[in-house]
């Protein structure tokens, strides 16, 4: 059990800390502080109406806040598709791991009927049991073998799954027959993490696990289905591999990455909306009425209007048309910064972004003391196990002296044996010979 906790929380440790090295604050490169660039590059434009370098600098400033969106977009979503190939790599681990247990099995099974007693087979199976578990939470037993077999043989071993929400018990191996796991996604395909889902801004999130009929080849895994465990039916915190799936997403968006990328996403289009409302409202140096200052609706397509880059002048900082000294609509857009937003949980633009940062901060804390938790306690329990079954060098130490002093005494009573023996023999004579 200890295990099941430590995989699970070694690995959402892992995801939160790679996440908080894409999302680091504060910083003078990060989101807040673009943020904070475009509104003093705002603040200028109000001072200088009819500077169209002012307007210059607003635009860049506007494009670098875009591009600090696009990049954080790309990134989570590259370790998010670099979560769905270890997600990959854990199952064919898993079957690797159950593959293995069923071998040790047979060789069991062919040596224990005829008396024989493999305990360095128990051994190995017993570390692979081990490290089953940092991935998912089985249950074992032990099923005798039969004939001629030890009482203390310990027989094959069968591991079942158990179902978190009460369903049968589904059997990974038994004797030397075992089941191949495959990951899917909503599509009944395995998992990858493919970056061409970047295009679509998404990911096809995690499903079930298809179990195969035992003894099914691993090709059959996703064909010759047997068994499927849901998402439900994986216990909270348990394994590694529901680590990297609470990570990656399930169920309509949940998990650490879907719902961060969620949530920027929100930011991005509250953003957008608010600042093209009131930037279409003004009128430029022309006497144009405003265009878009954003295009796009996400973290990932936000960009600064075309037009705009390329002619500073449409930036709309006028209230009425003609009037290059009216500044009103600029003003209007530099105190978005400031109001709050419904959409945005009643927090301004940065203030809400400085909460998802805030609350990916906790949940880091949270793994990270889960994690030492956890670790103590399988350590304790390790040494514990330790103390009743495996070698203890101190006390083969004493053994060792022990016997040596045992030797050393029974040789020196057959030298004294040997020396009385041969004064009897060789120098004692009859009296007179």
């Amino acid at each position: 059990q200890e295990t099941n906790n430590l995989g699970y929380w070694e690995s959402t440790t892992r995801s939160i800390s790679q996440m908080e090295d894409v999302m680091t604050e504060p910083s003078e490169f990060g989101i807040n502080q673009a943020f904070t660039d475009f509104w003093e590059s705002m603040e200028d434009v109000i001072d200088n109406p009819k500077d169209t370098a002012a307007r210059q600098v607003m635009a860049a400033k506007g494009k670098a806040l875009a591009e600090s969106f696009n990049y954080m977009d790309t990134q989570l979503k590259l370790i998010q598709g670099n979560i769905g190939n270890e997600i990959n790599v854990s199952t064919e681990k898993v079957n690797s791991i159950l593959k293995q247990i069923a071998a040790i099995n047979k060789q069991i099974l062919e040596v224990e009927p005829n008396g024989h007693v493999p305990n360095d087979l128990y051994d190995a199976r017993d570390l692979l049991v081990d490290e089953l578990n940092e991935y998912i939470p089985v249950s074992i037993s032990m099923v005798k073998s039969g004939g001629l077999a030890s009482e203390v043989a310990e027989g094959s071993m069968k591991i079942t799954f158990k179902p978190f929400d009460g369903a049968d018990d589904i059997t990974l191996v038994e004797g030397k027959s075992y089941a191949n796991l495959a990951t899917v996604d909503v599509n009944n395909t395995a998992i990858d993490g493919d970056v061409d889902d970047l295009a679509t801004n998404s990911f096809s999130e995690f499903q079930k696990i298809n179990v195969s009929a035992l003894g099914a080849p691993p090709a059959d895994a996703l064909a010759n289905v047997a068994n499927t465990i849901e998402y439900s039916q994986l216990e909270p915190g348990k394994g590694k591999l529901l680590a990297l799936v609470d990570a990656y997403g399930h169920s309509g968006g949940q998990g650490i990455y879907p719902e961060m990328l969620q949530k920027l996403d929100t930011l991005v289009a509250q953003f957008v909306d608010a600042f093209n409302g009131q930037h279409m409202a003004g009128f430029d140096l022309d006497g144009n009425q405003g265009v878009e200052f954003f295009t796009g609706t996400t973290a990932r397509d936000i960009k600064v209007n075309n037009d705009i880059l390329s002619d500073p002048k449409k930036v709309a900082a006028s209230s009425a048309a003609g009037e290059e000294g009216n500044n009103s609509n600029i003003r209007e857009l530099s105190e978005l910064f400031s109001k709050t937003n419904a959409g945005l949980q009643n927090g301004t633009f940065q203030t809400y972004y400085k909460s998802l940062v805030g609350e990916l901060g906790v949940k880091g804390q949270e793994a990270i003391r889960n994690e030492h938790n956890s670790g103590t306690l399988h350590l304790q329990i390790a040494n514990s196990r330790a103390s009743m079954s495996s070698v203890s060098l101190d006390e083969e130490m004493t053994n060792m002296i022990t016997f040596q002093q045992a030797y050393n005494a029974n040789a020196r009573m057959i030298t004294v044996v040997d020396e009385t023996l041969d004064k009897i023999i060789n120098g004692m004579g009859r009296v007179g010979l």
